[in-house]
């Protein structure tokens, strides 16, 4: 798919040797260097994987129905949900009460999709070519996007949010809208992305599939040019994990979804 990029080979033992950074093809966030957390399709609770131990809990269900993007912020949760009457982001406190509720479908058009900056304040993709905060109910345009007949894809990285739109470009931008850097998009016809992750290093990682096949490859991005540093040899699902050195390799979904 790409060139001038290291192949990093596949690790041969039964246990996985980092943490994992997509698993089933959705980011796995990291609350510090403590816990991991996912969610799974068809799943209305949250799996939170305790990284000293290795313990796994679940949280949530009592109060998500179809929950994607995770994130964590000072201490609180935030979740993406979807029900029959609209889509939210969930506010949950460090002991998992919900804190709050905000609708977001009529502002959103990827509902599933969205940042937090580090003063509190939500990104979401906006029809119109906007990426727009929400902060005390008030809407405020962050930056002006390129313009696609695909949603993007949101993920808060480096103080600042990363925005991908397929087939367009790859964008950092900083706390205040300003651009970091900025890609054209580089994959060939044949990829699509399927979402993006920061680790608990603050490493940057895109996941593409291969239309028409059952092969997924990871990357990852340096974090001052948005170069591809590394990506992994392709899997069959869409799990991968990330080793501290930054290698990337595809693993087992059903070895962090359970203890």
């Amino acid at each position: 798919m790409l060139a001038a990029v290291t192949i990093v080979t596949a690790c041969g033992t039964s246990r996985p040797s980092g943490s994992p950074i997509f698993v089933d093809g959705r980011a796995v966030a990291a609350a510090g260097d403590t816990v991991l957390a996912l969610t799974r399709q068809g799943s209305s609770d949250i799996v939170l994987r305790e990284r000293s131990t290795g313990a796994v809990f679940t949280r949530g269900d009592q109060a998500l129905h179809s929950p994607h993007h995770i994130q964590e912020h000072n201490g609180q949760w935030y979740v993406s949900d979807v029900t029959a009457d609209g889509s939210w982001i969930v506010t949950f406190s460090s002991q998992w009460d919900v804190v709050r509720r905000l609708r977001v479908d009529t502002i959103a058009t990827a509902p599933h999709q969205f940042a937090i900056l580090p003063d509190g304040r939500i990104v979401l993709e906006a029809p119109g070519g906007r990426l727009v905060t929400l902060s005390q109910d008030s809407l405020t345009t962050f930056a002006v996007v390129e313009q696609s007949a695909r949603t993007g894809f949101l993920v808060a990285a480096l103080g600042g949010v990363l925005h991908a739109i397929p087939d367009q470009a790859i964008t950092l931008y900083n706390a205040n809208g300003n651009i970091r850097w900025r890609l054209p998009w580089q994959w060939e016809g044949t990829a699509y992305m399927t979402d993006l992750a920061v680790d608990a290093l603050g490493r940057i990682h895109v996941l593409a599939g291969e239309a028409g096949l059952s092969q997924f490859y990871a990357y990852t991005l340096d974090r001052i040019t948005g170069e591809v540093l590394r990506w992994s040899v392709p899997g069959t699902s869409a799990t991968f994990v990330v080793s501290r050195m930054g290698e990337i390799e595809p693993d087992s979904a059903a070895r962090w979804g359970s203890d």
